[in-house]
């Protein structure tokens, strides 16, 4: 904006009788701290994100590739950015102020002044948190590897009325150091001693290129579609995809239409066959089906989850309505209830079981390994409803042991509830960290009065909120609403229920899905469900392989192919799709 000339002469003389023209103050000069700017010209300003700092030891790979739950985790800093513009030298222009929230979250917020030099660089310093080292000063003296991140922030305007900033998934399954269009800093040589005055000057120079879609195959179609349904809601474009793996003589038999499956979990970027299994799938030995492997990811995490929320918005609605329709169509599914199956591990696991018991007359059975908590008494090792903190037990004295997150199989402690939470806290404020915990948070929760989403517990202190808990309850713990509702669910869901589950679940999720085989068990009407539990097995355990490389689809679809025979309904197409 042009400022005419006298107003500009009489700010001029203002601006010189006052103190700094910038509302963010400077740490002072003898302070050690990081100071990050951007390149000019890399990026139009100003820009919202999540500033992320990495310190490394480790020169084998970018530190910004070794930050993580795994007990290699190098340290990992990270501040809000708002409104950054570090390329304006004078006028009136959008500086920084600094606010801490009540959680001791600090934000950088943009404040209207008259500026005669380029704006500040954005400062990592001893108060700014970090994940497994708390702050800077902490840092031992030595020499390292720094590297800085600029996660990019869009807004939306939501069809709820809030407006909000998070990341825009760019098809990359939300990885914040490897997203398109994220800013980073080359690899720096740095000695850092925490007594030393002065700044380390970092700068972001380059951008993350677009990702190449992959290529179709014979058997393998990639799709990719704006859907209407969540771009009105995010009021911003959303798309959705899917991985479509045809069976064997496809293009040879247009007359045949076939039985779909499902695969529920994390975002896939395509498939890929193993020599043997690529056999057994040619030869028909598992039966002529479509498999679909969905990708919706959202501002909040790779995957919405599946199911309609309040702060993703109807994912739900736009898988049933829009996807599943759109690929029935196009590859010439059978598109009936008895010949649509799910299945899924993990987060995939906890939505096959999702979709079968929030759409019961949609599909014909899931086939679910290693849910996530099916039960919110066991959310982990938290009982949302009874325990008042997610780190510690409930006692008014002891605050040890912190309660444990992530183990091996021999039940050694590889994190703590505490370490998950502190870690996403510092990837990102208000549900934003693009995690696990938080796309709990995000998927079950209510939204806030912030348009954010209402946290069930806080991330820094694990004090839990019995309001969040209850909502929770009512609509997302599956053990719960199957009880709730079995007498109407019950009849639907007979002989559809196949779960797997770890004895020793490197996560602690097998206790939810043992409350939950209590009730199936005993339910009347019978469930009928069937159980497969791996002793001493973790995480992703999905049955017994009857040899190396066996993958979960060649021991199911034999099982998928009988029910849809056994249960088909009288004049149902039971023929073409079996050559």
């Amino acid at each position: 904006m042009r400022i005419p000339a006298l107003a500009f002469a009489l700010s001029t003389a203002l601006v010189a009788t006052l103190a700094t023209p910038s509302a963010q103050q400077p740490p002072p000069s003898s302070e050690f701290r990081f100071e990050i700017s951007i390149a000019p010209g890399l990026t139009p300003v100003p820009i919202d994100g999540r500033m992320l700092l990495i310190v490394s030891r480790d020169e084998t790979r970018e530190p910004r590739f070794q930050t993580g739950r795994g007990l290699e985790s190098q340290p990992l800093f990270g501040v809000d950015v708002e409104q950054w513009d570090s390329e304006i030298s004078r006028g009136f222009v959008l500086t920084q102020r600094e606010v801490v929230d009540s959680s001791g979250n600090r934000s950088i917020i943009p404040v209207r002044t008259y500026m005669e030099r380029a704006a500040l660089p954005i400062v990592i310093d001893a108060r700014t948190r970090g994940w497994p080292v708390a702050s800077i000063r902490d840092i031992p003296a030595g020499n390292y590897t720094v590297q800085a991140v600029l996660n990019v922030y869009t807004t939306f305007r939501r069809a709820d009325g809030h407006t909000i900033k998070a990341h825009m998934d760019q098809w990359e399954g939300q990885h914040w150091n490897r997203s398109p269009g994220n800013l980073y800093s080359e690899p720096q040589h740095v000695h850092i001693d925490p007594t030393a005055a002065g700044p380390i000057r970092i700068t972001l120079d380059k951008a993350i290129p677009p990702i190449d879609p992959p290529a179709d195959t014979q058997y393998v179609k990639h799709i990719k579609f704006k859907s209407d349904i969540l771009s009105k809601w995010w009021g911003h474009d959303i798309n959705l995809g899917a991985i479509v793996v045809l069976p064997e003589g496809f293009d040879a038999h247009p007359e045949a239409h076939y039985p779909v499956v499902y695969n529920q979990g994390h975002f896939p970027t395509t498939f890929q066959f193993t020599d043997r299994f690529l056999d057994e799938w040619k030869s028909g030995k598992l039966g002529r089906f479509i498999l679909v492997l969905m990708q919706h990811p959202t501002p909040f995490y790779d995957d919405s989850y599946a199911i309609n929320s309040a702060n993703n918005g109807p994912y739900g609605d736009a898988l049933t309505g829009e996807l599943i329709p759109r690929v029935e169509k196009q590859f010439r599914g059978l598109a009936q209830p008895w010949a649509r199956f799910v299945y899924g591990g993990s987060t995939g696991g906890w939505e096959s079981l999702a979709w079968q018991v929030f759409y019961p007359d949609m599909f014909n059975g899931t086939w679910t390994f290693c849910p996530d908590p099916v039960d919110f008494r066991y959310f982990q090792m938290v009982n949302i409803y009874q325990d008042k903190n997610a780190f510690y037990p409930n006692s008014a004295w002891k605050t040890e042991p912190v309660r444990p997150w992530q183990r091996t199989p021999d039940d050694q402690v590889l994190m703590s509830e505490k370490d998950a939470s502190h870690l996403e806290a510092v990837l990102g404020t208000k549900g934003r960290s693009g995690d696990q915990m938080d796309i709990f948070m995000a998927t079950f929760g209510p939204v806030g009065d912030d348009g954010y989403p209402k946290l069930l517990y806080d991330k820094w202190t694990g004090a839990i909120d019995p309001g969040v808990a209850q909502y929770w309850k009512e609509h997302y713990d599956l053990s719960a609403i199957v009880q709730r509702d079995w007498k109407t669910l019950g009849p639907k869901l007979r002989g559809k229920l196949h779960l797997y589950v770890g004895e020793m679940d490197s996560f602690y999720l097998e206790e939810a899905a043992f409350l939950l085989k209590d009730f199936l068990d005993k339910a009347d009407p019978p469930a009928e469900a069937t159980w497969d539990i791996g002793e001493r097995a973790p995480h992703c355990y999905t049955g017994k392989a009857e040899y190396p490389g066996q993958r979960p689809e060649q021991r199911i679809l034999p099982q998928m192919l009988d029910r849809a025979l056994k249960t088909a309904p009288r004049g149902a197409d039971v023929t073409s799709w079996r050559y």
